[in-house]
């Protein structure tokens, strides 16, 4: 499936937008496909093992724009937890966001499909954006967990800050049933998770978390350079669309 999608990346992120749909389709995760028995047994995790479970990275985000720090994240998680898979997962209407500017879902999807297709461990959901109303993570793992079935364990991978203020989340309680939590957190950065749930969260420190989406837009406004904070199909996306422009603000 990655060398169909490296085939028509360049069209993806030059001036044909159904070509990035065509990576899209591509890329989306196939788990009706992956939870068959003899899929299990070709199946290679991050460190080349085969698991009888399926160990699933969720990385959820509102991926605007997804940039090269998330990346790093999840193959660093990966490769911690000997995962199989990572599913980005980008917000449809973020609960936390509902009243600012966020650029629409579709693009945010797109760019996420362009920054993951080049590694094969790496899919991308719809599961959020084709839900209708505000997203909510219990509501994301409760979709995952019925496409993947039972035996799947699952891993959520969110920012030290979010874990934070996961309380604070809907049906936070019935999350850790569902998914131990991973937070990512940028060198020198502490996070107290003493008042979650014991064995149910961890804390992993990932390097490149110093750039931010954030600065990315402020930097894209400002017509100030992108390369290299976001993958290089991500840069002519953004260009191409004319996305965090001063003219769309």
């Amino acid at each position: 499936m990655t060398e169909d999608i490296q085939e028509v990346f360049l069209d993806a992120t030059s001036t044909d937008t159904d070509a990035v749909r065509k990576v899209a389709a591509l890329s989306v995760q196939q788990p009706h496909e992956l939870i068959q028995p003899h899929a299990l047994v070709r199946k290679k995790s991050a460190r080349g093992n085969a698991h009888q479970r399926l160990r699933i990275g969720i990385m959820g985000g509102t991926f605007d724009p997804i940039h090269n720090g998330h990346l790093v994240a999840a193959s660093e998680v990966a490769w911690v937890y000997d995962l199989d898979e990572v599913i980005f997962v980008p917000t449809g209407r973020p609960i936390f966001k509902i009243d600012k500017n966020v650029t629409n879902a579709e693009d945010r999807y797109l760019m996420t499909v362009i920054a993951t297709s080049s590694n094969p461990q790496f899919t991308v959901s719809r599961v959020d954006i084709d839900r209708p109303g505000a997203t909510y993570t219990i509501d994301t793992l409760r979709d995952l967990r019925e496409e993947y079935g039972p035996q799947a364990e699952l891993f959520f991978i969110t920012g030290a800050d979010a874990v934070a203020e996961i309380l604070k989340w809907k049906d936070a309680a019935k999350m850790f049933d569902l998914a131990h939590f991973v937070a990512v957190t940028r060198p020198g950065y502490s996070v107290d998770v003493s008042f979650l749930p014991r064995d149910k969260v961890d804390v992993l420190e990932i390097p490149a978390l110093a750039i931010s989406s954030t600065d990315v837009r402020r930097r894209a406004a400002m017509g100030e350079p992108v390369w290299y904070l976001v993958p290089d199909g991500v840069v002519q996306y953004i260009g191409k669309h004319g996305l965090y422009s001063e003219d769309q603000e």
